[in-house]
Formats: C-alpha cells, structure tokens, sequence
C-alpha cells in the first residue's frame, strides 16, 4: 500500500531539547487524550497513492493532457502530473481502479507509463502488525459502518479498524500471529455482510539486480527456484536490465530470505543486490539526457553539411561546380539536402511527429505539434519547389537548411532542459546519496553471544536487526544504541553542527555519521518509515504540488499553441494578400522568390519561435528549487501551495511551551505553608506525580530525587524510563492515580486525598486558598512562573513554582518578524499572568491565555476573520487542530508527530530562526517565480511580433525560421537557469534579521 501523508511521521531528534517535553506544559495537564492521526489524513479511507513514471512529455500541454486523461477516469479522486520530474502523483479509489488502469489511460493519451516500485512499508506499522484492506458489501448508513466497525475492533488480534461507507472499504490492523485474514472476512461475513481482502501490507515488492546469468539455461534456473520459494506470490525477469520483480508474503518470508534463498540455492552462482526506486529513477534521468544529447548530436552532425553547402560552398569554386552538376532532374546540391534533411526530419525528428501525432489524437496541443507543424512547413515546401522547378523550369528558392536547423537547435533546447531539470531535483539526490549502501549485521545466538558478522545490503535491515557501526561510518537504519558510546553528526539532517553524545538507550538516526566509538545498534525504523525516508517523501511530494499560480500558467498552455497557429495563418494571409495588392515593394522578395514563400518564412517563424515550455516551467522549477533549498537548510515544505501562502503570511501565532520556550520545565521553587518538612512535602508530591507522563509530572520527580539524593539531572535524563521498583524505595504507594485534563491529577496517599495541580483544580474541589498563598502565587505568576498548587487531606499544604526558559533566539525572531511586517501572537493554556510576563519579556503585544487546546484554533480563525493570512508555529499534540486551521502550519520538527503530519512546514532544527527562514524564502521564491513569468510571458509577447515581421516594413528587421528555432529552444532554459539562482539561497543571520525591513 502506497504511504499516506498520514503515515508521514518524523522522529523526534535526540538531543534537539524537547525530545522528552513535546507535550504542552500549560495548565498542569497530562497529554489530550486524541483519535488516530486519519483526523489530519489528506487521503479517505479505501484511496490509494501510486506514483508513474511517463515518458514522452515536453511541455505543459503534455502535462495538462496526461492530467485530463487520469481525471477522466471513473474513481480518480486527484491527479497531479510533475513536468519536471516526468512522473504523476495519482489518488484513486481501489475498489473502482487498478494499477493497470491508470497506465492505460496514460498510454492511450499517447504517453509511455510505468508504476513505481512503492517504498517498503515494512515499518511503517508497530513490529509484529500488518495492514489490510477489504471490500464490505452490504452497507447501507452510518449504523450498518458503526456495526462493521464494532465487530472488527472486539476481534482478538485486532489494533485497530477503520470502515468508510463511500468507498465500501475497512482498513485493519491487525497480529497475524492472533488472527488471520481470512478469521476477518470470516467475521464481516458472518455478520452480515459480504468481505473479501483487497490488499495487504503483507504483500510487498522487491527490485533486485542479478548479476551471474549468461545464457537462457541461468534464467530458468532462477525463475525455477523463485517458482519453488515459499512465500513468494510473483515474479519477473527483465533480460534487458537483469533485474527480477519479486512480489512475496511477509507473514511468510522477509525480503532478506527472498536474497539470501536465491543465492543459496544457486550455489553462489547469483549475486543480489537491492535496487532502490530513487537510483532507479535517477538512472532513467540520466537516460532521457543521454539520449537527448545523442539526438543532437545527430542532427547537428546531419545539418553542418547542409548549412555548408548554402553558406559556405558558393564561395568555393571548385566545389560549388560539384554541387551545381546536375544528376537527373535535381542538381546535387539539392539531392544532398535532401538526403540529408530527410534523416534529420524523419529519422531523428521522428520522436516530435509521434508525440505531436499523440496529442491531436487525444484533442490537445503542445510544443511538439509547433515543431512538427514548422518542419514539414518548410521541409515539404522546399520539396514541392524542387518538383515544381523539373516540371516547369522555374526554380524557386529552397529552405531545407530551415528544417534541419530547427530541429537541431530545439534538441539542444531539450537537451539543455534535461540538465537544468537534474540541477533542480539535487537537493533529493543529495538525501539519497545519504543513506548507506550496505550494514554490517550482528548474527547472535540464543544466549546473546555474537556468532557471526556479515555484511548486508541497508535495503535489506529488518526491525529488531542489530548492527555495528565503525567510527567514521553511517547509522544504517533509524534505531536505537544498546552498546557503545560516541558522538553523531546530525547535521545533514536535523542543520544543527554539534555532534550529539549517543550513549546505551539514545536513539539515532539513518544516515548520520557516527564519530568516534564504535556502536551496535538495534533497528527501530527501516523503509518507509525511517526519518531519511520521510524527508525524502515530504521533498517528493512537495515538488510535484502545483502552487495556484501554476493554474494560469496551465490554462495558457492549454490555449497557446491554437493562438499561434491562428497568428501563423494570419501572418502568412496578411504578408500574401499585402503583397497581391502591392503594399510593398518587390524588392522585398527573395531571388526567384514569391510572395507565398515570402510570407510563408514569416509564418513558420511565428510557428517556431513561440514557445509554452517557458510558461510551463516558470512555476514548477522555482518550487523544485525552493524546497531543496529548504531541505538543506532545515525546513521541510509540504508543497507549493504552502510556498504562496507563506509569502503573504500577515500573523504568526506561537504556541508558548515547546515553542518559544525551551520546552525542558524545571523546577524553581518549592514553598511549604503548613506542618510539613520540605522533604516530606517533596516526597509527597514526587509519589503522586510519578505515574504522570506529563512534562510538568518528570520535572517534579527529577527535582525531589535530587533534593533527596543530591542526583545531577544527567543522572536522571532518562527518569521517565525507570521503573516504579527503581523508586519505590523513597516513594509512597499511590491508589486510585487519575489524570485531570487541563487541571492537574489527583490520587491517594495513605487513604488520604492528593491534588497537585492549577488554581482551578482547587477551587473546584472546595479548598480555599488563603491570601498569603494567592499572593505568592501572584509573585511566581508575574515572574513568567506556573504555580502549581498541592493539597493533602483537603489542605492547602504548598506550592511549587515551575518555570520553562526562552529560548535564547525567541526575542529577536519576533523583533525580526516585525520588521518583516508580520504581527505576533502568542497562545497559551497558562494563567493570565504568566502569560503577560513571557510575552512582556519576547515584545510581544496580543496575547490569548487560559486557552485550552480545541481554544487555540478558534484563535487562529478569529485572525483569519480580521483579514491577512495567519500561520501558526507549535510543536504539541494539542496544536495539531490549530496547526491545520492555519493558513499556514509550522510545526517544530522535534514535536509530535501529530503536529508534523498537520502543518505545511516542518522546522527540523527545532529553531526559531526556522521561521524567519521559512517566511523569507517564500517571499523570495514567488519573487523568483514572477520574474519567471515576466522572461516567459515578455518573451512571446516580443519574439512574436517580431517573427511575424512587424519591424521588417520600418527597420527592415526579421527572423529567419532558424535563428526563431535557436532563440525558442533557448527561452525555456532561460527560465529554468532563473530559478536555479534560487540555489544560492542564503537564509537571514540573527545579526542581520533587525535589519531586514519592509519594502
């Protein structure tokens, strides 16, 4: 099953500084409790996501036809075709459309297709579960979803379940070593209802290049044991690659069986290795620009001597008689161009007339029908003049050189796309080249002890392997250290340059470097689900989004090439009858010239110099561009719609904990106010609280374990992985523990009641609050300290006062974005007064405090409705429904998950000055994107007068056919080259952020 948007998640990054603190600290509250993340899911239940690979387009139009034609098939919910990347992201219902579907329609708009292999989703489910999607018939309403749903969710095995009454589809989660597919439909079934499985996570897919076959006996012998392999359901040999498509069961055998297997049984004969899709994909770039350039170089090979013989041979004496020998009825001269021009027209020049023959098949035009159409213009032309000069004597003027150069100097126009194309897409190939090729894989016995050491394919690391990783090596996968010690370089991933200390239990990521000591780590993320994958799904993804903009430009290109023919014809009509009734001299005309031919190079310049790639390229480029450029500098950019809004942000609103704090609470104060030693206060407090998961809860019990044991917080760094028997030495029995949302916590101690939590948990529980009390409380308030107040036996027994430093960027981010012009808002569950203190503190104005989670949303509408756009920067769960209301989201990538898979920007650096970058970049990629359009749209609007010969009667100025042809095939790379400069990106330096100012 190809991964959702809502599969995307990234791991928090250790060491980043909220990697135990992501949640909300306000309002001494555990976590919200919250539904699955299909809430934020932009894909409905039953849909699929395939991407294609489509060979064949060369301009917008290209692209807007293929669109059409997945749109027009019957369960395509979304379609969108990336000209730059040659490849089509499409959304479809998979109980209306199969795979094979959507390349047919491909191909029958007269494109070449192919699926891409989908990343393994190997991980991207809990270890031990599979996903599964079936088809349930006989559902009529809400209750007949509610009933599946009941039933599916009460089967033992079963995670979780989901039932979509549109799509008639269930999605299940479930433990195949607890239950079965077929214990599923059994069940639907027997309620009622019809089942059957569509697809499983189960099956996956396997790419591997076999090197050892030479002869048709070794393909038999592979294709004979892949026949024999148990768990593995197909399989294809391509000859051509030498790679072998292998389709298996999961629950039956892993992809490293499936290698390990073949090479087995044919005795060392094959070697395997794991092709990945992006080296794929790449290499078939690669491809197109190698053969690119080999059609030009063809067609210059084939023209130089056509452009010689009208240039330069009539200036040679003893080979212009060569040419003027007649031999027949032509000179050969003229059978030479002939010759030679037929070979480019048809042979090399053949891939535009197919193309062109596809799109008026499928009712559409592109580039393609431009050139083929001013080609055989003057090809055909310049063949009828040589027949009409043999019949009757009057030899007119020929223009094959016309031809040849022009199809010369429009693949050198492609060939240049191609490589200004694979400049854009760096930024992936750079993400790519970080994963590592191979692991070394750690084979221990029952008892722990290591047997064996041996050397795997990165592609081929399963969950729960064990690797060692050398100094000076990558992390092979996304895990975690359970030997060793050493520091990791993380800045390829998360920007930060300071290599983090890993130690036993530190999580680390694929693709990092790691050091100085040697480390075994055991694999927690593979496939698709690693944090290097992602990054490389959300970049993906983001570079095939269509900005808005994009939309005028499409519409354009969908009505530009019938305007320039209509121009054509107008420009050969008016220079034709102009010259029949005499507006201009005859002197205007080419030796043995007429004013047909003379009007008609007017027309085929019109023809060929007009060009939609520019416009086609002007949006996508930029956007590819951008969002490599992000990716390098730490902000990830989940499309280009998200660029166009972020360039007209007129509101941040920050969330305070986690985002302008520091998210890492510590305890400052502790103030006993009845007949209690402060260390049984603490110990009271640190028992209640030791079953909380919220940040506030760790922070209490790390401070009372030092107060007790003089521990260095260091010591405690992993506290919230002790166990209760490492604390129930010093801690008290707890009973009855609960956890009140947005209030505290409450429990029992020694068969008294327990309350440690906000002013309004108190209240609310009929204990007054004395006014020596209230007015320390008020003192910790405004000193931008959250108080937390405990009662023991229904007396107000003291206070602790917590507090959750700035981050040391915050102040001068908002001062930065003033001067930007942007206005900042800070949203906060804390009490009014400690609001007012941080926001006093940042020079921060509008403040919304005691909001509660489902509040921060309706802050972000109550700006929307004021007018501006508003963009809103959290890292918690509890923004999640902010970050998705917002214009724009931006969520800190050391967050939750929920948060990441909500917003529009991941700032992966966990850094403020991610916001500025975020905002600055927007503004100067639409910036680039208008000048885009100023070269394209300024660039026909100028080149198509002038081809059509409006300056010709006054300055005597015009365009031969091939000097249009060399200024079309340039105007597109003229775009794209203005988009790369975006590549020298340099994002604002807090010294110079006060200096930015607002033009």
């Amino acid at each position: 099953m190809a991964p959702s948007l809502r599969d995307l998640q990234l791991t928090r990054v250790a060491g980043a500084g909220a990697d135990d603190d992501a949640g909300d600290l306000e309002d001494v509250r555990l976590l919200d409790s919250y539904e699955d993340g299909d809430r934020f899911s932009r894909i409905e239940e039953g849909m699929r996501r395939v991407q294609v690979s489509i060979s064949g387009m060369t301009c917008a139009a290209c692209s807007n036809s293929v669109e059409a034609a997945l749109k027009s098939v019957n369960g395509v919910l979304r379609a969108s075709v990336a000209l730059l990347q040659n490849k089509a992201d499409v959304v479809f219902d998979q109980s209306l459309v199969k795979d094979e579907d959507i390349k047919n329609a491909i191909e029958d708009a007269g494109f070449e297709a192919e699926i891409l292999p989908e990343p393994s989703n190997s991980g991207t489910k809990p270890h031990g579960t599979l996903l599964g999607q079936f088809t349930i018939g006989g559902m009529t309403c809400a209750a007949c979803v509610n009933s599946v749903e009941g039933i599916l969710r009460n089967l033992p095995g079963v995670k979780r379940a989901v039932v979509a009454l549109a799509t008639s589809l269930g999605e299940v989660e479930y433990d195949p070593t607890v239950i079965s597919k077929d214990d599923i439909v059994n069940a639907i079934e027997d309620a009622g209802f019809e089942a059957a499985l569509v697809q499983s996570s189960e099956q996956d897919k396997i790419i591997l290049g076999v090197a050892g076959i030479y002869s048709e006996m070794d393909v038999q012998l592979l294709e004979g044991i892949l026949s024999h392999f148990k768990g593995v359901r197909q399989f294809r040999f391509d000859r051509t690659s030498k790679e072998v498509e292998v389709i298996f069961d999961p629950e039956v055998v892993s992809s490293r069986s499936v290698v390990d297997g073949i090479e087995g049984e044919s005795n060392g004969q094959f070697k395997l290795n794991v092709t990945s899709p992006y080296a794929r994909m790449t290499s078939r770039d690669v491809e197109e620009a190698s053969n690119m350039f080999r059609l030009f170089t063809s067609s210059l090979f084939l023209s130089i001597p056509v452009f010689l013989i009208r240039v330069v041979c009539p200036h040679i004496p003893l080979v212009y008689s060569l040419l003027l020998w007649r031999c027949g009825p032509f000179q050969m001269g003229d059978w030479l161009k002939w010759v030679l021009v037929s070979l480019v027209q048809f042979v090399v020049g053949k891939r535009f007339y197919i193309a062109a023959a596809r799109a008026l098949r499928n009712g559409s035009t592109n580039m393609d029908v431009l050139v083929a159409l001013g080609t055989s213009a003057s090809y055909f032309y310049s063949v009828c003049a040589l027949l009409y000069g043999a019949v009757t004597g009057f030899w007119s003027p020929t223009y094959f050189e016309t031809s040849a150069m022009l199809i010369t100097f429009v693949l050198l126009g492609k060939y240049l796309e191609c490589l200004a194309k694979g400049k854009t897409s760096d930024a992936i190939k750079k993400l790519v080249e970080l994963a590592p090729a191979t692991a070394v894989l750690l084979v221990k016995d029952k008892g722990g002890k290591c047997i064996e050491e041996r050397e795997i394919d990165a592609l081929l690391i399963q969950p729960g392997d064990i690797l060692k990783v050398l100094p000076g090596a990558k992390l092979p996968a996304d895990g975690v250290v359970v030997w060793g010690s050493s520091y990791v370089n993380e800045s390829m991933v998360t920007g930060e340059s300071v290599p983090v200390s890993k130690e036993v239990n530190s999580s680390v990521i694929g693709g990092t470097i790691n050091l100085h000591g040697a480390l075994h780590v055991q694999a927690t993320k593979v496939g698709g689900d690693a944090v290097l994958s992602q990054i490389i799904s959300l970049v993906e993804t983001a570079q095939m989004s269509k900005a808005p903009i994009q939309k005028f430009a499409d519409f354009v290109a969908s009505i530009f090439v019938p305007t320039v023919v209509v121009l054509a014809l107008l420009t050969l009509l008016g220079w034709y009858v102009g010259g029949a009734i005499g507006a201009y001299p005859e002197e205007w005309l080419p030796a043995n010239g007429n004013y047909f031919v003379f009007a008609l190079m007017f027309s085929i310049s019109v023809v060929v110099i007009a060009c939609p790639c520019a416009l086609g390229l002007a949006t996508p480029t930029a956007v590819m561009v951008a969002t490599g450029v992000g990716a390098n500098n730490g902000v990830l950019i989940k499309g280009g719609d998200a660029l166009e809004r972020a360039q007209m942000i007129k509101y941040v609103i920050f969330d305070k904990t986690g985002t302008l704090t520091q998210g890492k609470a510590t305890v400052t104060t502790a103030k006993v106010f009845a007949a209690m030693d402060r260390g049984e206060f603490l110990r009271l407090v640190a028992s209640a609280e030791a079953s909380s998961e919220h940040p506030l809860g760790k922070a209490i019990v790390e401070y009372a374990r030092h107060f007790h044991f003089f521990d260095e917080p260091s010591a405690t760094k992993d506290a919230d992985n002790n166990s209760k028997d490492s604390i129930s030495g010093w801690l008290f029995d707890v009973l009855e523990f609960s956890a009140l949302p947005g209030r505290g916590i409450h429990c029992f101690i020694h068969g008294k009641h327990v309350l440690v939590g906000n002013r309004k948990l108190i209240t609310e529980s009929g204990i007054s609050i004395p006014s020596n009390v209230e007015n320390f409380l008020i003192e910790l308030e405004e000193s931008a300290k959250t108080g937390i107040l405990v009662a023991y036996d229904n007396n107000l027994v003291g206070i602790l006062g917590v507090a959750d430093p700035l981050k040391r960027e915050a102040a001068v981010v908002v001062e930065g974005l003033g001067k930007m012009g942007v206005t900042t808002v800070m949203v906060t569950g804390d009490n009014w007064r400690t609001a007012r203190a941080v926001a006093k503190e940042l020079g921060i104005q509008d403040v919304r405090a005691e909001v509660m989670p489902a509040g921060k949303a309706e802050v972000v509408r109550s700006f929307q409705k004021g007018g501006g756009l508003v963009a809103m920067v959290g890292d918690g769960i509890n923004d999640s429904p902010a970050l998705a209301a917002a214009d724009v989201g931006m969520a800190i990538g050391a967050g939750t998950d929920i948060a990441i898979e909500a917003a529009d920007y991941v700032l992966m650096r966990n850094n403020l000055e991610d916001v500025i970058t975020a905002i600055d970049l927007s503004r100067k990629t639409f910036s680039r994107i208008r000048w885009n359009y100023v070269f394209a749209m300024g660039y026909n609007v100028v080149a198509i007068p002038i081809a059509a010969g409006v300056l010709y009667p006054s300055l005597g100025i015009k365009l031969p056919p091939w000097a249009a042809g060399a200024c079309m095939a340039l105007s597109s790379v003229t775009v794209v080259c203005s988009s790369l400069l975006l590549r020298r990106y340099k994002k604002p330096r807090l010294t110079t952020i006060l200096e930015i100012t607002v033009e």
